[in-house]
C-alpha cells in the first residue's frame, strides 16, 4: 500500500462520487465471483480436487453472486453518475450512496463467509445486502420526483427494474430459508429477465447512440422508443414463459426481439464504431443481444417442432446474454465513465481494448461449449477455460482501473 493510499483525505476522495466506490466493489466482486466459480467447476466437473460441501447447490450460489452480487455494483455506480445528467437533476447525495455501499459490501462479505459458516449467516448477508439495495434504489427513484417531469422513460424503466431486482433478492432469501425451492428459480428468472435485461437495454438505448454521435462525425442520435418497447415487451414475455416452463413458445417473443436488436445494431452504425475503440466496445457488447435472442429462438423452435423431444443449445443463449452482453456492457460503460470522470482522455488504450476482446472471446467460448457435437469432456474444459480467460481479463483491467477509483482526478478537479 502506497503513501498516497494512506494520505489524509483518501476516504473523502474515494467517496466523492458514487461510481468510485461502486465500481471498485464491482471489480472486486467480479474477481471473487468468477474465481469462486472457476474453483468450483475445477473440482465438480474436472475432478481436480474434492470441492467443499456448500450450504446451497453451487448453481444457486453462482446465480446469486452473478445476478445480485456482481452486476448491481456497476449498474448502481453507472446510474448514480449518469441519471442526474439525463434528467437535469442535482447529483445523488453522498448521504444516500455511501450508506447504500456500506450495507451492500458487508452483505457480500458475509455471503462469502456464509459459504463456509452455513445458511443462517447467509440469510443475514442477504438481508444486509437487500437493505443497501433499497437505499440505492430510493436514491435513484427520488430523482424522478425532485425536478421537472420531462422525459422520464429511461429513468422509470431502470427504477422499476431495480425494485423488481430487490424483490428477487427477497424471494431468494425466502426460498433458501425453507422448502420453497421454487422461489429460488423465480428469483433467478426475475433477476435476469425483469431486472438486468431491462436495465441494460434501457441504458444501451439511451447511451450507445449518444456516445456514438459524440465520438464519430456524421452520426446522428437515433433512439426510437418503439424499438425499446418491443425489446422490453419481448423480454417480459420471455420471462413469463420461463416461469411457466413453456420454452416451446418462447420463439414468439425471441424472433421479434432478435430482429429489433439486429436492426438497432445496423442502424447505430456498428460498422463505423471501430473508428473509436471506446465506442466499439459498447457496440460489440450489444451484438450479443441479437445473438442471444437468435439462439433462444432456435432452441425454442426446435422444441416446438419436435414436441419437446429434441433439445439443443442448453444454456448457450443465456450465457450469450449474461457473459456476453451483461459483462461486456458493464465493463465497457465502466471504462468510459471511469476515464471521463477522472479527468483522463476518452481513449481505450491497448490494455482496455484487448482486455475487452478477451471478455468477448470468453463469452464466445462459453456459448460454443453448448453447441451440438461438443463432447462432455470438451464441454468441461471449454467452460473452465472460458472462466479462466474471463478472470484473467478482468484482472488485467482491474490493475489499471481500480487505482483510479481512490486517486485524485488527473485534471485536478474534485469528484
Amino acid at each position: 500500500m502506497t503513501a498516497e493510499t494512506l494520505a489524509p483525505g483518501t476516504w473523502q476522495r474515494f467517496t466523492a462520487a458514487p461510481h468510485r466506490i461502486m465500481f471498485l466493489a464491482g471489480t472486486i466482486q467480479a474477481l471473487l465471483t468468477l474465481t469462486w466459480w472457476l474453483a468450483d467447476l475445477s473440482g465438480r466437473y474436472a475432478g481436480w480436487y474434492l470441492p467443499p460441501q456448500w450450504p446451497l447447490p453451487p448453481n444457486w450460489i453462482h446465480a446469486f453472486l452473478m445476478i445480485y452480487g456482481f452486476f448491481p455494483f456497476f449498474v448502481f455506480g453507472f446510474l448514480m453518475t449518469a441519471m442526474p445528467s439525463w434528467m437535469g437533476r442535482e447529483r445523488v447525495p453522498r448521504e444516500l450512496y455511501v450508506p447504500a455501499w456500506l450495507l451492500m459490501v458487508p452483505g457480500m462479505v458475509l455471503f462469502y463467509i456464509a459459504l463456509f459458516a452455513g445458511k443462517a449467516l447467509m440469510l443475514v448477508a442477504i438481508a444486509v445486502h437487500a437493505a443497501g439495495w433499497a437505499i440505492a434504489t430510493y436514491a435513484l427513484a427520488r430523482l424522478i420526483w425532485t425536478g421537472p417531469m420531462q422525459d422520464l422513460r429511461h429513468a422509470l424503466v431502470v427504477v422499476v427494474s431495480l425494485a423488481v431486482g430487490w424483490l428477487g433478492i427477497v424471494a431468494y432469501g425466502i426460498g433458501i430459508s425453507g422448502e420453497a425451492d421454487y422461489l429460488v428459480e423465480v428469483s433467478k428468472v426475475a433477476g435476469v429477465w425483469f431486472f438486468l435485461v431491462p436495465v441494460l437495454l434501457a441504458v444501451s438505448h439511451r447511451m450507445i447512440p449518444f456516445f456514438t454521435s459524440r465520438a464519430i462525425p456524421g452520426v446522428q442520435v437515433y433512439r426510437p422508443y418503439w424499438a425499446l418497447w418491443v425489446l422490453l415487451g419481448c423480454t417480459a414475455g420471455h420471462g413469463m414463459l420461463e416461469l411457466l416452463d413453456a420454452r416451446r413458445l418462447m420463439w414468439m417473443f425471441e424472433l421479434p426481439a432478435a430482429a429489433v436488436a439486429l436492426y438497432l445494431t445496423v442502424r447505430w452504425q456498428f460498422h463505423r464504431s471501430f473508428q473509436v475503440r471506446l465506442v466499439a466496445v459498447l457496440h460489440l457488447a450489444f451484438v450479443w443481444v441479437a445473438i442471444g435472442f437468435v439462439l433462444f429462438a432456435a432452441r425454442s423452435l426446435v422444441e416446438f417442432a419436435t414436441g419437446g423431444e429434441v433439445k439443443i443449445l442448453g444454456l448457450a443463449p443465456l450465457h450469450a446474454l449474461t457473459v456476453g452482453y451483461f459483462s461486456a456492457m458493464v465493463i465497457g460503460m465502466a471504462s468510459r465513465v471511469t476515464l471521463g470522470h477522472s479527468g483522463r482522455e476518452l481513449l481505450a488504450d491497448n490494455l482496455t481494448w484487448y482486455s475487452f476482446l478477451g471478455l468477448w472471446g470468453a463469452a464466445a467460448l462459453r456459448v460454443l461449449a453448448e453447441f451440438p457435437g461438443v463432447r462432455p469432456a470438451a464441454f468441461t474444459y471449454m467452460t473452465i477455460l472460458s472462466a479462466f480467460v474471463w478472470v484473467a481479463c478482468i484482472s488485467v483491467w482491474a490493475l489499471y482501473y481500480a487505482p483510479i477509483f481512490w486517486r485524485p482526478r488527473a485534471d485536478g478537479k474534485g469528484g
